[in-house]
């Protein structure tokens, strides 16, 4: 490996190793001196711990995919002593988008922002139906604990830097009160950068959400559990990832979990404060709605300019803005 990174600049994703199901051992696996379980595990410390600061290397968790999916529905002995293909043929297609998880952010792929309907996303029922007090968002309901374990999900993914907005077909002032006055919302409206909550359709908001956040269409995940609304997002917005939502709310995180899209090869201070970056930038554009004069509400924004030279803390994200940015990139050409 290290002969391969002094030779190229190409990024570079190699596997740890799975521990064997069985040990020679047998029951004394856990009493030897150094067992075989106990050197795979020390093995794959000390390669995270070789290649923790290489930019050009990433290791990929093998095991635990292999852990996740269970070893004897992952390996076919039968097909390995064949071919020399250890993983069965039916399940490659996990491997293959495990790998996608590292393969994307490194050629910046990712996406930015997570799109989401409200009802029967973010909690059960429908608010213009069932009310306030009606709608599933109770630690003590099975239902209800998942959406907020949904949710739960999704603000870690805010406070790494992903871009949270609405897109629901509701009543504005019903909508809004669930979300600043509901006890058990885990998101509020500090999250969002975005609020679409009217009755238009979803693509015209999904439009208007990129132009006001700022971002290309194809950095987007969509969620919305009416099959109409995603069908009709898929043909007039194929570049919007539109998620197949399944019925049953209890599989939302794992289905959100099993996403690649969100990854990235570093996180800066500055993708962690995006959050509150993306909702001053929605305070400031209410804020201009209110004030006829451009100069005057340039003054009151009481924007700073700081230039200084570029350091430690400050070229990760120098770096990431050539890759992610076109204005900052004009060649195009992603140098990492």
């Amino acid at each position: 490996i290290k002969f391969f990174v002094d030779k190229s600049q190409s990024k570079l994703i190699v596997t740890n190793f799975v521990p064997p199901t069985y040990s020679p051992y047998g029951i004394f696996e856990s009493k030897a001196n150094y067992g075989l379980q106990e050197m795979i595990y020390d093995l794959n410390r000390k390669l995270l711990e070789e290649f923790k600061n290489n930019p050009l290397v990433y290791v990929f968790d093998f095991n635990g995919f292999v852990t996740t999916l269970g070893q004897n529905n992952i390996f076919d002995y039968r097909q390995y002593y064949f071919g020399d293909v250890r993983v069965s043929l039916e399940k490659i297609p996990y491997l293959a988008n495990a790998f996608m998880s590292y393969v994307k952010p490194i050629l910046g792929l990712s996406r930015k922002c997570i799109v989401l309907d409200l009802d029967n996303i973010l909690w059960g029922g429908i608010i213009g139906e069932d009310g306030f007090n009606g709608i599933k968002l109770d630690h003590n309901d099975s239902i209800g604990k998942s959406f907020i374990e949904f949710q739960k999900y999704l603000l870690a993914l805010h406070e790494r830097g992903i871009i949270l907005a609405v897109n629901s077909k509701n009543n504005f002032d019903d909508a809004i009160k669930v979300i600043k006055e509901h006890p058990n919302m885990i998101l509020h409206e500090e999250h969002f950068a975005c609020l679409k909550i009217n009755w238009n359709d979803k693509v015209t908001n999904l439009r208007e959400i990129a132009q006001e956040v700022n971002i290309g269409l194809d950095s987007m995940v969509f969620f919305d559990d009416d099959r109409m609304n995603r069908d009709f997002v898929r043909s007039i917005l194929p570049e919007v990832l539109t998620i197949e939502m399944p019925e049953d709310p209890s599989m939302y995180v794992p289905t959100l979990i099993g996403l690649n899209d969100f990854n990235v090869t570093k996180i800066t201070e500055e993708d962690k404060e995006r959050g509150k970056m993306y909702l001053d930038q929605r305070r400031r554009t209410e804020f201009q709605k209110t004030t006829t004069d451009f100069r005057e509400y340039l003054k009151q924004l009481g924007i700073k300019v700081i230039i200084k030279n570029a350091n430690e803390f400050t070229i990760p994200r120098i770096s990431q803005l050539t890759l992610k940015t076109n204005q900052f990139n004009l060649t195009t050409k992603r140098y990492q």
